[in-house]
């Protein structure tokens, strides 16, 4: 066989395999990793998408709940996991964006590097937070709630779904802007932070809508402000922070994207990125997002790379800014 045959033959061999791969995928179950526990709001976002794609493909969709260190250790076995694609991972902007800037300001490593070991699929989803207290708060506007943690300088406990999460981030920028000071209370998830707020010893969260709507609309739980630029179609009586205390341009929009171990094939990321926007497009699905707070995207993997990168330097000027720290 000629020689400078050889190198052509194997790149067309690796064509065809890519080729056939793709047009086979999935041949058996996906593992969609949620670094968060089950209820929360990266969970509710997977389940819905999983479900969708596994009448599509014919082929289960596995959601595995891995928990814990704000969303580190999940996102780190799914680093970690073969890039075949069969394991995928439900990133946020805690772990894909926050956590990068959040690790290296209190010099620690973070296991993972968010660009570098995943390939980005599609942003699946984008949820303002929300600033929930108790309904027994007394407190019951943004205004009232800065005086009276001005009042009560660390006798607030403020909870979050974990270290480096879009909730703790979104509530230490809130404390700088107010000059306020809360205890921060990270949790393993929203959902366990909620339970507790419920229950009377956590006053404030800025929690992903999702998981705080269904308290909101049974009056357990005030909505005092949203935390994006624009109110939310879900909420539509409840003012911007700018509206209610005039942060001006306060945005912390928490978003949910799938991602795949860096390597995974090209025609496998396609697919897959083309199965969610068909997804996305269904008026039944758009209606659960809604019910959810939550708006579909479904980019493309290169607009998705873009954005991950515009919101680490956006968020690493937030963690300069706010001296968040990994309690």
């Amino acid at each position: 066989m000629n020689r400078s045959f050889v190198p052509l033959l194997f790149s067309a061999l690796a064509l065809f395999a890519g080729s056939v791969s793709a047009q086979t995928y999935p041949s058996h179950a996906v593992r969609l990793i949620v670094p968060f526990p089950a209820a929360g709001t990266t969970d509710i976002i997977a389940r819905l998408i999983g479900t969708e794609l596994q009448r599509m493909w014919g082929q289960p969709v596995v959601v595995e709940n891995r928990a814990g260190a704000g969303g580190v250790i999940g996102t780190d076995v799914a680093a970690k996991s073969a890039n075949d694609g069969y394991t995928l991972l439900m990133g946020t902007v805690g772990t894909l964006a926050i956590n990068l800037p959040l690790y290296a300001q209190n010099h620690n490593k973070l296991p993972y590097h968010p660009l570098n070991d995943f390939v980005a699929i599609t942003n699946v989803a984008a949820v303002p937070n929300v600033m929930v207290v108790p309904a027994s708060l007394p407190a019951n506007n943004v205004k009232e709630f800065i005086e009276l943690a001005r009042s009560r300088p660390g006798g607030l406990n403020m909870a979050s779904s974990g270290n480096g999460t879009s909730i703790h981030l979104t509530g230490e920028l809130f404390k700088s802007l107010t000059k306020t000071y809360m205890v921060h209370l990270p949790y393993r998830g929203s959902a366990p932070a909620l339970q507790d707020m419920l229950g009377g010893s956590i006053q404030v969260m800025f929690d992903n809508l999702t998981s705080s709507l269904p308290h909101i609309r049974s009056g357990k739980l005030k909505a005092l402000a949203v935390t994006s630029t624009v109110r939310s179609p879900a909420l539509p009586d409840v003012p911007t922070m700018e509206e209610a205390a005039g942060l001006k341009g306060f945005d912390a929009t928490a978003w949910f994207g799938l991602v795949a171990p860096a390597g995974t094939p090209r025609e496998i990321v396609n697919k897959i990125r083309n199965d969610v926007a068909k997804a996305l497009e269904s008026g039944e699905m758009r209606e659960k997002f809604a019910m959810q707070g939550a708006l579909p995207v479904g980019d493309t993997p290169e607009q998705f790379t873009a954005y991950i990168r515009a919101e680490v330097d956006k968020w690493t000027q937030v963690v300069k800014f706010s001296g968040a720290k990994i309690d």
